[in-house]
């Protein structure tokens, strides 16, 4: 008998030791599923607040293990990034300017787990009268922002969405400034390969992408560094 009560006690030990491991249940968070505003798209359903301005309704579906949900907008115009606590909505109003390129995600969070950020959805907010909008920002892709680069030449490769699909040129400034301005090339696919650079240099680039239109639109500056 006490044998069998010494392996009770060391049973229900056990099970208080794993209980005591998962404090709050369950794992951690999923990522958010966005719904709207709709990737790559015109935003049509804001509404106006102002001549310049429309309040923009964000919707996404609710993920596992989570408890509080956080929204990023960012302005592509300007790079500024907004974040607002969600709590448990799966839904956020946000006033923003017509006619300005914006990206968005969530995060799903709760407390003591690691929070997941949803994936990276792009939208133009409607602007009156407005039938071509500029191109989206160009986004880098290799090499990543701040990476360091082997070798004695390297390829600049970048992606860029458009709402109408009309991309002409993209325009690629290069160098070791901070800021840019010599042109290096003026190429139609998303990428230039083979520019020389040198060990040991932090170089800078920015992409300025065109449409058949004429409008154009101006990438953040990019940076790596050479080993």
């Amino acid at each position: 008998m006490k044998k069998i009560s010494a392996l009770l006690a060391i049973a229900m030990l056990a099970l208080s030791c794993g209980d005591s491991g998962d404090e709050g249940g369950g794992g951690n968070p999923s990522a958010a599923a966005l719904i709207a505003p709709i990737n790559n798209s015109e935003c049509l359903t804001g509404t106006p607040v102002s001549s310049t301005q429309s309040s923009v309704t964000f919707e996404w579906n609710p993920s596992e293990n989570t408890d509080n949900y956080f929204i990023y907008i960012k302005n592509l115009a300007t790079g500024t990034t907004s974040q607002f606590n969600a709590g448990t909505s799966l839904t956020y109003q946000a006033t923003l300017q017509k006619g300005v390129p914006y990206s968005w995600y969530v995060s799903s969070r709760k407390e003591g787990r690691t929070s997941v950020s949803s994936p990276v959805w792009k939208f133009y907010n409607a602007a009156d009268s407005v039938t071509n909008y500029a191109p989206f920002p160009a986004e880098a892709v290799y090499p990543e922002m701040s990476a360091t680069h082997a070798g004695a030449t390297i390829d600049l490769q970048w992606s860029a969405d458009d709402l109408e699909n009309d991309i002409e040129t993209y325009k690629v400034y290069f160098g070791t400034n901070q800021n840019p301005t010599t042109l290096t090339a003026t190429v139609t696919q998303p990428q230039l390969l083979n520019v020389a650079v040198v060990s040991g240099s932090t170089y800078y680039w920015k992409v300025v992408t065109t449409d058949v239109h004429g409008n154009a639109s101006l990438s953040q500056t990019f940076q790596f560094r050479v080993q």
